[in-house]
């Protein structure tokens, strides 16, 4: 695990395990940003669909586009995790401590949604609330699913809850869909996300301490260090989920689970608006995070590579096979210290730093990353929210949502 780097370099981060304490942010400048190219495995086709435009699209990014400014009349929020745009207009934030609120577009608290407080483990300090998501059919099924820290024993687990008619979850209801133990605090991942098909997909850390010393994410026998996909259609106590993992990986005995490995913590994800191409940020260990497009049956190189650059073997190592980020950027410099994922927008795909607060955008394509803004929020997390606008979770602050100024 890296240090702690201090109440101004990772304040409580829990996306990370922190190198040395950061200087202070300088004015922005062109970012040491290395595009790879984009991965060296096929993305999901597309379905050919056009997603309709948002408020923030404009044509291509250019360097400086973008602004953010206070949403939900400046509130500010303590550890937000996400931010799900539900029925009537409103939202569903989430809180690390176990806490989910409704809210309304203006900001006004509309009522705890679930209260989890009392059984979410938060003695780590990436441990807690770490993802919500809506079931694609909620209008007629009302289902909501939370990705959780749990102890004695340590564990995260994946549940899924019954919305009531008064737009609250019965805590009654749960449905436990799977649980994976943890042998350290750190590195849990922790998005949920629904792809097209209607299937969930899950981002699962290494397992943690620092350099997965137990080998865990190239294990295909082990679900630490791996996405996965499963059908939770029809999801029962006797059955919670049908595994629905890569079959070309289950084929070399992968668990069925599978659906793509080699990651160390993949922190956010996020489809495209079609939701056919999967991106994930994956934070780094000691020298690069990185990001890149999530391939099916793909081996994403950790701890083989970090970033593009040999980590175990430090040289010489085999990199033939491996899915290669879209883009990487360095720790220890700038500020940086954790990736954070974001969404699509005009054909790229925006990512920004927890410590920094700087904003990129890489083309999908491949090419060179473009600093789109410069913030000093701690960015936790980003978010799609009603009629495509797209919103940046910071802790202890106001969320934001991204704008065009040129």
């Amino acid at each position: 695990m890296r240090r702690a780097i201090g109440t101004l370099g990772c304040l409580a981060l829990i996306l990370t395990a922190c190198a040395t304490t950061p200087e202070a942010t300088p004015a922005i400048e062109s970012p040491a940003v290395t595009s790879t190219g984009g991965p060296s495995s096929s993305p999901a086709p597309s379905s050919g669909t056009s997603p309709a435009p948002t408020e923030a699209s404009r044509g291509p990014l250019a360097a400086g586009s973008l602004a953010v400014t206070p949403a939900f009349s400046s509130r500010t929020f303590d550890r937000p995790t996400e931010l799900v745009a539900y029925p009537g207009s409103t939202y569903l934030l989430a809180d690390q401590s176990g806490l989910i609120t409704r809210l309304a577009a203006d900001g006004r608290d509309l009522g705890t949604f679930l209260d989890q407080r009392s059984v979410t483990l938060r003695s780590g300090n990436e441990e807690g609330l770490l993802s919500v998501a809506l079931d694609p059919g909620f209008d007629t099924n009302r289902y909501v699913y939370l990705y959780a820290s749990r102890g004695t024993p340590r564990r995260t687990m994946l549940a899924r809850y019954t919305v009531r008619a008064n737009d609250t979850a019965d805590p009654a209801s749960e449905l436990v869909i799977l649980e994976v133990a943890q042998p350290f605090p750190n590195h849990n991942g922790g998005a949920i996300r629904f792809g097209a098909e209607g299937l969930l997909y899950l981002g699962l850390g290494d397992g943690g301490s620092g350099g997965d010393p137990g080998n865990r994410a190239q294990n295909l026998q082990e679900l630490l260090g791996k996405i996965v996909r499963l059908d939770v259609r029809g999801a029962t106590s006797g059955q919670p989920y049908r595994a629905a993992g890569d079959p070309g990986l289950t084929a070399r005995g992968a668990r069925p689970e599978v659906w793509a490995y080699g990651f160390r913590n993949p922190w956010r994800m996020a489809f495209d608006p079609a939701g056919t191409t999967l991106y994930v940020g994956d934070v780094g260990q000691d020298r690069f995070e990185e990001i890149g497009v999530a391939v099916a049956g793909g081996n994403h190189g950790w701890p083989i590579l970090e970033g593009v650059t040999c980590y175990r073997p430090a040289s010489n190592c085999a990199r033939e096979g491996l899915v290669l980020p879209l883009a990487t950027y360095p720790l220890r410099t700038e500020g940086n210290c954790a990736m954070t994922a974001g969404e699509v927008l005009d054909g790229s795909l925006l990512y920004a730093d927890f410590c920094s607060g700087r904003i990129w955008a890489v083309p999908l394509e491949g090419g060179t990353p473009i600093a789109v803004v410069d913030t000093s929020l701690r960015i936790a997390s980003f978010a799609r929210g009603h009629e495509g606008a797209i919103y940046v979770l910071a802790h202890g602050g106001a969320i934001h949502r991204l704008t065009r100024v040129r």
